[in-house]
């Protein structure tokens, strides 16, 4: 506590919230340029069956998308869906002028392929960056429409001040969505990139090394001070559900933040780090597609 009785912010904690804020502010100043020759469309989530897990995503894309001034339409569709009808439908989606982006939510049932799907969504409206085309143009330094969370990641590495180009950067997870596309990602800003995952021989030998320490795992508390070097930066992309002895239950990341933060220079909490820049980087994405679809013709300014 200060002396006026306000509680002290702790500085290496990277304010998620703050940058998520800054970067829809500059969205929103984007769009309203955009508007002035043409509408923007709207972004279409699509959620296939009920599920309280994806409803508060989408109750957080949708308030990102009322402050950056895009429009933000939910649709949920029936858990019965076949495969087929959910196919012609995004197909359908794909053709209309006032659709500029899909959102596919997930989970999805299990009868349903998630990849099929995401393949059906045109590039120039795969706003979460989750086509394969998407994740390809990665390898082509082409990182405009990247994957929310991966490019959420490499925005708070920036936040830090830290200069990319040669940093020492060790990726813990190597997933299609987050740990390869982020590893790329990093590559493409000039960083030198290790990935480890589950067969790696010792994580920690890698992690003790790095400027900065990006974690994707899923795994409660798997990274603990012992596992970072003085000053580090550590982007804590994981989200798990730990329930505490009395019965509370607590979303937590990958790391243990309260002893990594007393070794890092900077780390992102959870909740309150990753999280809030996803959905930003979602609606920067958003107006990327509106240009791009402007310039492949689709749209007349």
């Amino acid at each position: 506590m200060t002396e006026s009785g306000v509680t002290a912010r702790d500085h290496r904690l990277i304010d998620g919230k703050a940058v998520q804020n800054r970067l829809l502010a500059e969205v929103r100043e984007q769009v309203s340029r955009a508007s002035a020759t043409r509408p923007v469309g709207r972004l279409v989530s699509i959620s296939i069956g009920p599920s309280p897990e994806i409803a508060v995503y989408v109750r957080n894309q949708a308030r990102g998308a009322a402050a950056a001034g895009i429009p933000f339409d939910q649709q949920l569709w029936s858990e019965s869906i076949t495969q087929d009808e959910a196919k012609h439908l995004i197909l359908e989606l794909n053709d209309r002028p006032d659709v500029l982006g899909i959102i596919l939510q997930r989970p999805v049932p299990a009868h349903i392929n998630v990849r099929s799907l995401q393949s059906a969504i045109h590039p120039l409206k795969d706003v979460e960056g989750m086509n394969p085309a998407s994740i390809g143009n990665i390898v082509y330094n082409d990182v405009a429409l990247a994957p929310c969370t991966a490019a959420a990641a490499v925005e708070l590495v920036r936040e830090t001040g830290l200069d990319l180009k040669g940093l020492e950067v060790v990726m813990i997870g190597h997933s299609e969505i987050v740990g390869k596309p982020a590893a790329f990602l990093l590559m493409a800003e000039g960083a030198t990139v290790t990935v480890c995952h589950h067969m790696t021989r010792s994580v920690a030998m890698h992690s003790r090394r790095a400027d900065v320490v990006v974690v994707a795992v899923g795994k409660a508390h798997l990274i603990g001070p012992d596992m970072i070097k003085p000053g580090a930066a550590v982007i804590d992309i994981g989200i798990n559900q730990v329930t505490d002895p009395d019965g509370t239950v607590r979303i937590v990341g990958d790391v243990d933040t309260e002893k990594v933060k007393e070794v890092a220079g900077w780390i992102t909490p959870v909740p309150g780090g990753v999280g809030p820049v996803t959905v930003a980087i979602l609606m920067r994405n958003a107006i990327v597609a509106h240009q791009r679809q402007i310039a492949a013709g689709w749209l007349k300014d």
